[in-house]
C-alpha cells in the first residue's frame, strides 16, 4: 500500500514520532453526571497507548469524545510534524465485533468495496479496485479472506478485516475499542502482534482499551489508567506497579513487566 501522504510506507520504514494528539480538558457530562473529567493525554504517532480502567471510567467514551459522538468540553488537537499546524485528526476505529447478519449473502470484498469506494455490490469489480483491497487485507494478515462471506468468518478474521477497513484512509489517530476481547488466546496473540506491527511501520498513533493487563506490559509504550480522571499515565511498569493500580485492581495480578523483543 503505498504512502498517501501521512507517512504510511507498509512494511518498511518507521514513524516520525513528532506527530501528536493532544487532549486538553477533556470533560463530558450527560444527564448531570460527568463521565469524564479534565482528561489531558498526549499521544504520539508510532505509539501504542492501552487504556486501562475498571468498568464504568469511561473509556469508552473518552474514544467517543474523540470521534465526535459524544458532546464534550475541552479540546482535541492533532499536530503535523510536517508543518508543525494543528488541526483535526483523521480516525480509524475497530470496535468490539462486527455487528451484522451472519446470514447476509456480502462478502468482504463487497463490505470493503462499499465502505471504501461508495459503489453497491452488484457493480462489477475493477482490477485495480480488487488489487487495492487485497493488498489491504494483506497488511492485515487477512489476505485470502476476500470472497469469503462476512457471517462465515472467524472472529479473529472479523477482527482483522476491521482493522483494514479502519486503516483507509490512512488515519493519524487508530483507535481499537478492546478488539480482541472475544477471542482465545491465540486469537489475541495474532492481533496484538499485528497491530504492534502496523504502529512501527505507520506514522499512526494508537489508542487500545483493554483488560488484558498481560498484553498491556508487553506492548504498550504507554499506559493510561482512566476512572472518569487520568489517574496515572505513563510506562507500563510505572502504571501497573503503581499504587492507583493496586487500589483499583485489588485482586490484578501484575504480569512480569517484560516488554516483547518482537
Amino acid at each position: 500500500m503505498g504512502s498517501n501522504g501521512t507517512g504510511w510506507h507498509a512494511g518498511r520504514g518507521s514513524a516520525c514520532g513528532a506527530c501528536r494528539l493532544e487532549t486538553k480538558g477533556l470533560s463530558v457530562e450527560r444527564e448531570g453526571l460527568r463521565i469524564l473529567d479534565d482528561v489531558n493525554l498526549q499521544v504520539c504517532c508510532g505509539e501504542l497507548t492501552c487504556v486501562i480502567g475498571p468498568n464504568g471510567a469511561g473509556k469508552t467514551t473518552l474514544f467517543e469524545a474523540l470521534l465526535g459522538i459524544a458532546r464534550c468540553g475541552g479540546s482535541v488537537t492533532f499536530k503535523d510534524a510536517k508543518d508543525g499546524r494543528m488541526r483535526t485528526p483523521r480516525i480509524g476505529y475497530v470496535p468490539q465485533s462486527l455487528n451484522m447478519d451472519r446470514l447476509a449473502p456480502v462478502t468482504v470484498m463487497d463490505l470493503m468495496r462499499a465502505s471504501r469506494f461508495g459503489r453497491p455490490v452488484f457493480v462489477p469489480v475493477g482490477a485495480k479496485q480488487k488489487m487495492d483491497v487485497e493488498r489491504s487485507l494483506e497488511a492485515v494478515g487477512a489476505e485470502g479472506l476476500a470472497n469469503r462471506r462476512i457471517g462465515a468468518l472467524s472472529g479473529g478474521e472479523a477482527q482483522r478485516v476491521l482493522l483494514a477497513l479502519a486503516l483507509r484512509p490512512a488515519p493519524n489517530l487508530l483507535l481499537l475499542d478492546e478488539p480482541a476481547s472475544g477471542l482465545d488466546a491465540e486469537g489475541r496473540e495474532r492481533f496484538y502482534k499485528i497491530v504492534d506491527g502496523l504502529r512501527r511501520t505507520l506514522d499512526v498513533s494508537v489508542m487500545l482499551i483493554t483488560h488484558d493487563f498481560d498484553m498491556v506490559s508487553r506492548y504498550a509504550d504507554r499506559v493510561v489508567l482512566l476512572n472518569r480522571k487520568v489517574l496515572e499515565q505513563g510506562s507500563p511498569d510505572s502504571v501497573l506497579g503503581g499504587i492507583a493500580f493496586r487500589e483499583l485492581f485489588p485482586s490484578a495480578n501484575p504480569p512480569a513487566l517484560e516488554r516483547s523483543m518482537e
